[in-house]
């Protein structure tokens, strides 16, 4: 890149690569512990009864939902190093926020449908 954008704002090449080689370093090793994280519980499952099973469920979408969320992370952070300017960077902030909200209200939802299902005396459908 040569020159500065409109607005003064640029990233020189050298930290584009640095940032883009770090989140993909990040990700790699959040992979691998959500892959472990994932071997636990499905070990947990082996001796599950109704309510265990429940609470594995809970801990198998909490786990799923870390996964989400750090994987929308880690795309909203290549975006924003890709960044032309700022203007565009407070788009792409704005997205997320607005993304990510969204996606909390429906992860939430579907956890307390889950923990409510797991408790012992839950008999009613939910």
């Amino acid at each position: 890149m040569s020159g500065k954008a409109p607005g003064g704002y640029e990233i020189p090449q050298e930290m584009r690569e640095f940032a883009e080689k770090s989140v993909e370093q990040a990700r790699k090793a959040f992979d691998g512990f959500v892959g472990a994280a994932q071997r636990t519980v499905s070990a947990m499952e082996t001796s599950a009864g109704t309510v265990q099973a429940n609470a594995q469920e809970v801990g198998r979408k909490a786990i799923s939902f870390a996964e989400t969320n750090v994987a929308a992370s880690f795309e909203h952070a290549q975006r924003l190093v890709q960044a032309r300017d700022m203007a565009e960077v407070m788009e792409i902030q704005q997205q997320f926020l607005k993304d990510q909200l969204k996606t909390m209200e429906e992860q939430a939802r579907e956890l307390g449908q889950a923990a409510k299902r797991s408790r012992p005396d839950s008999s009613e459908p939910v």
